[in-house]
């Protein structure tokens, strides 16, 4: 039975990029103002009751009380009650499943969620993303996060034959969408001779493989369904949702060829919302890594486990392929700015199934579009929204 107690009627990002010349809260500011603007029927922001914050400023930068207490103020709603949440790669969208839970239970009828991340303003040098995958001295030694990614790709080419031009050809893939998105960081195509050309990174990751640190921040706004018309005519609803955990280390995975917790987190999120992959018109998925999108198309159940990369070179995935697959551009042409990343996912999500996603659009003949995160150390967890612009589910 699906859920739908929950619609999101106002979403918004700032462009995504290096913006050094922007303090965190005014891009925090940027994507609330955004988020108010694109309500149809008009929105006042003391109409927030509360809010829930996501970042990794916490563990990126060792600022603890960053975000829950300096959000409200940036936005111009001190007072109103407002809590950090920190789930690595899917804080974002944690922070959305929290701040829909909290409206599905009656606490709060108004919620914003709001993801916010500066990544540029101190080097990889000064350990930034050190903090992030910080863990057992001797397990983790030498690792960085291509490291943790290399090895489920040599495994896929290993088992399935996978190729370096199909792990290219998601590159090239979400490059051509982010062309067309005007928020995404790189908005150049490439090809994928661009790809296997650009410096080796860990094998057989190269430059091109991997997506950028980015800064940005995006923000969406709930309410309780019975509420929906006061705001829009044209609603999407949270149909379902669903997280899992796995061990942190490598030694400890069961399996180099799936992301389990991917697999886990959407079977719940189908469950909840009583539908299927077949179901689901486009996905917004956790590509930091061109592999991992061929590992997510096969661990949420758009092609059989193998068949992820020759989907990806067939495009399969592309805005007219069969199921289209980061239509934003995705983390390696968006942009990863890590709270902001699941709620700037959302947002997509929310264009495609109102249809304004501009030259992006896709046919979303279902009603039914699915975000999804995993990361942590060693992708020990992830998360899986999924929404729809059907009314009759309930």
């Amino acid at each position: 039975m699906s859920w739908n107690k929950v619609a999101v009627v106002g979403a918004g990002l700032i462009k995504m990029g290096e913006l050094f010349e922007q303090s965190y809260e005014q891009m925090a500011a940027g994507a609330f103002d955004a988020a108010v603007a694109s309500v149809d029927k008009g929105f006042e922001p003391h109409q927030v009751d509360a809010a829930f914050v996501a970042t990794q400023r916490g563990t990126l930068w060792g600022q603890e009380g960053i975000g829950g207490n300096t959000i409200p103020t940036a936005i111009g709603l001190a007072g109103i009650p407002c809590t950090r949440i920190e789930n690595a790669c899917p804080s974002g969208s944690d922070a959305f499943r929290v701040g829909a839970m909290a409206v599905a239970s009656g606490v709060h009828d108004v919620v914003l969620v709001i993801g916010v991340e500066k990544m540029r303003d101190k080097s990889s040098e000064e350990g930034l993303l050190s903090r992030a995958a910080a863990g057992h001295p001797i397990f983790t030694r030498g690792e960085t996060a291509p490291v943790l990614f290399a090895p489920f790709a040599t495994r896929h080419m290993h088992e399935f034959g996978t190729t370096r031009e199909m792990l290219a050809s998601v590159a090239v893939k979400n490059h051509y969408n982010g062309a067309r998105d005007p928020y995404a960081h790189f908005q150049n195509e490439i090809t994928v001779d661009d790809v296997l050309k650009s410096p080796s990174v860990c094998h057989p990751l190269h430059l091109l493989d991997c997506c950028p640190q980015t800064d940005g921040a995006a923000a969406v706004l709930l309410v309780n369904a019975e509420r929906v018309r006061e705001f829009t005519d044209k609603p999407v609803y949270a149909a379902g949702f669903g997280v899992a955990t796995d061990h942190p280390y490598l030694h400890e995975k069961d399996s180099f060829t799936e992301i389990k917790v991917t697999r886990m987190a959407s079977q719940r999120a189908y469950a909840m919302a009583g539908v299927g992959p077949g179901d689901i018109d486009c996905a917004e998925v956790h590509d930091c890594f061109t592999i991992t999108e061929i590992l997510d198309i096969e661990d949420l159940g758009f092609f059989d486990k193998g068949d992820g990369g020759r989907a990806s070179l067939e495009g399969d995935t592309s805005l007219t392929g069969r199921i289209p697959v980061n239509t934003s551009g995705g983390l390696l042409a968006k942009g990863h700015p890590i709270g902001a990343t699941g709620v700037a996912q959302i947002t997509e999500c929310w264009w495609q199934l109102r249809g304004e996603a501009g030259e992006r659009q896709v046919e979303t003949r279902n009603g039914y579009a699915l975000q999804h995160n995993a990361g942590g150390r060693g992708s020990g967890v992830a998360v899986v929204n999924i929404l729809t612009n059907r009314t009759d589910t309930s």
